[in-house]
C-alpha cells in the first residue's frame, strides 16, 4: 500500500512482494549474503584508503582523484540498489511524475508475525556501521583539507560527503519514514477532533 507524506512528497511502499515467501526462514546472526556484505564495505573503504595513501601510490593527482570518484560512484550505486535490499530489506529512490514534481520513495520489506525473519543481525550491524562511519570520516577529511589549505582535495572529499551522505540520509528516512507518517496522521486526526469539539461543527473533514 502506498502512503504519501503530505509534507515532502515521500512514499513508503512494501518491498518485493515476490520475496515474501523467504520470510519462512528463521532470523540468524550469521552472514547470509557474504558477497553483498563484502562489497558494501569494499568500495567505500577502498576510497578512503586510496585517499589516505594517494601520495604514496601515485604522484598524479588526477589519477588519484578519478580512482576515488569511481570507487565512490560504485559504492553509491551498490549500496543504494543492492546491499540495502539484501542486507536490511530497505531501498530508496527519487522519481519525477508527469507534472514534473519530485517524489522520494522509501521501500521496506513487509514484516511477518515473527518480525524480520529475513534480516541477519550480523549483516544489519555491518550495514549500519559502514553506512554511518564512512560519511563521518569524509566529513573529518573535509575539515582537514580545509584547515590545511589542501584546496585541490576539497572537491574529492566533498564528493565523498555528498554521495555517502545521500545514502545515509536515504536509509535513515527509509527506516523511520513509516513512523513519521503515522505521527502526521495521528496529529491531523486529533487536530480535527479538537476543532470539531470546540466549534460544534460536524462537517469538518
Amino acid at each position: 500500500m502506498l502512503q504519501q507524506d503530505s509534507n515532502d512528497d515521500t512514499e513508503d511502499v512494501s518491498l518485493f512482494d515476490a520475496e515474501e515467501e523467504t520470510t519462512n526462514r528463521p532470523r540468524k546472526s550469521k552472514i547470509r549474503h557474504p558477497v553483498a556484505s563484502f562489497f558494501h564495505l569494499f568500495f567505500r573503504v577502498s576510497a578512503i584508503v586510496v585517499y589516505l595513501l594517494c601520495e604514496l601510490l601515485s604522484s598524479s593527482f588526477i589519477t588519484c582523484m578519478v580512482t576515488i570518484i569511481l570507487l565512490l560512484s560504485c559504492d553509491f550505486w551498490a549500496v543504494k540498489n543492492v546491499t540495502g535490499r539484501l542486507m536490511v530489506g530497505l531501498r530508496w529512490w527519487n522519481h519525477i511524475d508527469e507534472d514534473g514534481k519530485s517524489h522520494w520513495v522509501f521501500e521496506s520489506r513487509k514484516e511477518s508475525s515473527q518480525e524480520n525473519k529475513t534480516v541477519s543481525e550480523a549483516e544489519s550491524r555491518i550495514f549500519w556501521l559502514g553506512l554511518i562511519a564512512c560519511p563521518v570520516l569524509w566529513v573529518i577529511f573535509a575539515f582537514s583539507a580545509l584547515f590545511s589549505f589542501r584546496v585541490k582535495w576539497l572537491a574529492v572529499v566533498i564528493m565523498g560527503v555528498v554521495l555517502q551522505g545521500a545514502n545515509l540520509y536515504g536509509y535513515i528516512r527509509c527506516k523511520v519514514g513509516s513512523r513519521k507518517n503515522l505521527t502526521s496522521m495521528a496529529t491531523s486526526y486529533f487536530g480535527k477532533q479538537f476543532l470539531r469539539q470546540n466549534t460544534g461543527d460536524d462537517q469538518i473533514s
